[in-house]
């Protein structure tokens, strides 16, 4: 188990190195990967070495325990033609080939057994590098929202000074302002070089709709009996002109004063519905 010690230990170095002088984390990781990656290549060369000499012992083991039955079998032949001097000397033989085997099968069992702990060892290695390889893209999408999360808190700090708001907002109206002076601009051009005849005339054609419009209010209410439509049309037409005859009518007043008249009135009305109920 050296060589994985030895591996434990150089990644280990290695990382804490890069950790030391890291500025850019995602390079870091990957970096890391690539390191893992490459060890465990080199590991992957050394479990192949020891189970080529594994399959070599295994392969020793079963060449002597040949030559022993080999020398066995001879001492038996001689045996059998009366050459008690020959068995002797094959059984020699055979005794230090068996021997031999038995050594080698030893061997073989301790290696075979290292081996098989090399390759254990290898598997978890390589499960655990692609579990780093995993948990970097995690750590990698961790670290870009919380860069993210930096940026945004660092530009909402920025805008905390009210001077950059206060700015928006003095030009925000000054613009409305510029509007409201090119639209006074215009209508009062429009008022001095329109025909005063002709706005009469429209200022009329208003109070009559008015009046029309009160005129169908009052049937939709039931206070007034439903009407021909000619004869409703007619009413409003004469109420318009009506009230267009004097200077003192509502339509003749200027837009402000109407609104405040209109709004005391109907708030004098108010106060008598409340006083009904």
């Amino acid at each position: 188990m050296g060589i994985f010690q030895k591996l434990r230990t150089l990644i280990r170095s290695n990382i804490n190195d890069m950790i030391a002088q890291a500025e850019d984390p995602e390079k870091l990781l990957n970096q890391v990967i690539e390191d893992m990656r490459e060890q465990l290549a080199r590991a992957k060369k050394e479990v192949a070495l020891a189970m080529a000499d594994e399959s070599r012992l295994r392969k020793q083991v079963e060449t002597e325990g040949q030559q022993a039955q080999e020398w066995e079998r001879r001492a038996m032949l001689a045996v059998r033609q009366g050459r008690d001097d020959l068995a002797r000397q094959a059984l020699a033989r055979q005794q230090e080939y068996a021997e031999r085997a038995q050594s080698l099968h030893e061997t073989w069992q301790r290696q075979a057994a290292e081996t098989a702990k090399l390759r254990d060892a290898l598997h978890q290695l390589n499960e655990k590098i692609e579990e780093a390889r995993r948990k970097k893209n995690l750590l990698v999408a961790k670290q870009r929202r919380a860069l993210a999360q930096k940026r945004i808190h660092e530009t909402m700090s920025g805008l905390s000074d009210r001077s950059a708001f206060e700015a928006f907002d003095r030009m925000a109206e000054r613009i409305d302002e510029t509007e409201r002076r090119a639209l006074a601009a215009a209508e009062l051009s429009e008022e001095m070089s329109g025909d005063p005849l002709e706005r009469e005339f429209a200022q009329l054609g208003k109070g009559g709709d008015a009046e029309y419009r009160l005129l169908e209010l009052k049937q939709k209410m039931g206070i007034l009996p439903p009407a021909p439509e000619p004869a409703a049309r007619q009413l409003g037409q004469g109420a318009a002109g009506q009230l267009g005859q004097g200077d003192t009518s509502p339509a003749a007043l200027p837009s402000g004063v109407r609104d405040a008249e209109l709004l005391e009135e109907f708030e004098a009305l108010e106060q008598e519905e409340r006083g009904k109920a």
